[in-house]
């Protein structure tokens, strides 16, 4: 173990410091900032080296957490940082987005608070940026197939990588101007800076994966054609359906969806458009949904100078510490307070949505209602009704699942009961040579998901082409899914 008494002499949790709220509002550069070596490796000396990581459990990658905690205790950061590499394509991308749930796993959780495991990660990738460790990894031969892959989000990328380094042509379809999905343009600026995913897609380029953008499959190119052309097609599009509020006045101007007002702002963000259509400047805003992506919406209309944000949700606020209905090692359901939570607005539970209220064809409040349990139900509780004033409001509530974009009727792709890509335990679809991983097969998910998908899907793809193969697959696929006979 790193430091056998580490846990005992630093019982603190220290995580990475912030720049100034007053600060950080006035841009879109990253709030997080580094951490001091000293702390940083404190911090992964409180690692127990567990007889039994339940810390793995948590990871969906596999990650060799108590290893790469001490290889940093002890300052070799190089190892370190090969070690996490072996199991995680894109760990500067999972030590700024996940939520870690690792650390709800982590066996130092059950009576102090857990290792800072993500923040380790996140400093392995800075350091790997640091050294300009992005060296290409060369297949040692190449083999004779060809492999599409629709989508650039972490699934795509993660099983492009794979099968690019095993000798496999690779081709990335992303119909947006550039490639990165939701990484790129739902993400803000203040969370991810764009130069983290052109830095990886630079090694991935000199590797050889090939990227195709401003390419619709299923509308440029349609799904039948793209199979006729690769060995094995991969379907990594994503759940990007969101999930609709069906009240009276939904059709009003100034009512969106919060992907619409992110995609928006990060095209100005990155000098593509020099204006909003969407904009928040001098407005009320009001925000339903009390997730990442509403956090998300919270900091950008901040940015944007919004007179005022307000965020609705439809149930409960969840405790501040772990409830008996989630013990140790699984993920809590806790109140989250995320740096854009600490810049402003105002945050409301119980609030069921009863319309929105418009005038000449323009939404101009909210009404709502305590929410109140009916035999198991959420419904507005009557006599409780009050206008909250809104000049745009944001929906945050989700996804529903993938679009089709012609699987249906191009590929004769089969759906699942939730909506999403049916595929069988090794990712396939019910159409031959396709295959399916990320959210589009799982349904709205943590990035950490998708990345495992993506590198599991290269491995049942590699095994499906030769025969058999030498990727790892770190997870099957989720039990909803279907199989195909």
């Amino acid at each position: 173990m790193a430091d056998p008494r580490g846990f005992l002499k630093v019982r603190e949790r220290v995580t990475q410091p912030k720049r100034p709220v007053p600060v950080r509002i006035m841009d879109y550069k990253e709030v997080v900032q580094r951490q001091e070596a000293g702390t940083l490796k404190a911090q992964a000396g409180r690692c127990m080296d567990c007889g039994i990581p339940f810390c793995h459990q948590g990871c969906p990658l596999g990650n060799l957490i108590p290893e790469f905690n001490d290889l940093t205790y002890r300052g070799r950061m190089d190892e370190a940082a090969a070690r996490l590499l072996s199991t995680n394509n894109f760990p500067e991308l999972t030590g700024k987005l996940c939520p870690a749930p690792c650390e709800a796993a982590c066996v130092l959780g059950i009576n102090q608070p857990a290792v800072t495991i993500k923040q380790v990660e996140a400093e392995l990738a800075e350091h790997l940026m640091d050294g300009g460790d992005f060296t290409p990894v060369l297949p040692e031969r190449h083999t004779e197939y060809r492999v599409a892959i629709v989508g650039s989000g972490p699934a795509g990328l993660a099983a492009a990588q794979q099968l690019t380094r095993v000798g496999h042509t690779v081709a990335v379809y992303e119909r947006d101007e550039a490639i990165g999905g939701l990484l790129r343009f739902g993400i803000p600026d203040f969370k991810l800076e764009k130069a983290i995913i052109d830095r990886r897609l630079e090694q991935m380029r000199a590797e050889g994966t090939i990227f195709r953008t401003g390419i619709d499959i299923g509308k440029d190119i349609g799904w039948d054609e793209l199979r006729r052309d690769y060995d094995a097609v991969i379907v990594a599009t994503g759940a990007t359906v969101p999930r609709e509020l069906p009240v009276p006045g939904r059709e009003l101007d100034g009512v969106h969806h919060a992907m619409e007002f992110l995609t928006e702002n990060n095209r100005v963000v990155a000098g593509a458009k020099s204006a909003p259509a969407i904009d928040a400047k001098g407005k009320h805003v009001v925000i339903l949904g009390g997730g990442d992506t509403g956090a998300d919406c919270i900091g950008t209309a901040l940015r944007q100078q919004a007179a005022s944000v307000t965020t609705l949700a439809i149930g409960k606020q969840p405790p501040t510490e772990r409830s008996e209905a989630h013990p140790w090692p699984m993920t809590p359901v806790l109140f989250e307070v995320q740096s854009a939570h600490e810049e402003g607005g105002e945050r409301t539970y119980l609030a069921s949505t009863v319309r929105f209220n418009g005038e000449h064809g323009r939404v101009i409040g909210v009404t709502v209602a305590e929410t109140e349990f009916v035999a198991g139900k959420r419904l507005p509780k009557p006599g409780t009704e009050r206008v909250i004033k809104a000049d745009l409001v944001l929906l945050a509530l989700g996804f529903t699942g993938p679009e089709t974009s012609g699987l249906d009727e191009q590929a004769s792709i089969d759906f699942d009961n939730r909506g999403n890509v049916a595929r069988d335990g090794y990712y396939r679809t019910n159409t031959d040579s396709m295959f399916v991983a990320g959210d589009a097969g799982r349904g709205q998910s943590l990035i950490v998901w998708a990345i495992a998908e993506g590198r599991s899907v290269a491995a049942a793809v590699d095994r499906e082409l030769t025969g058999s193969t030498m990727l790892p697959a770190p997870v099957a696929p989720t039990d909803s899914a279907i199989s195909i006979m």
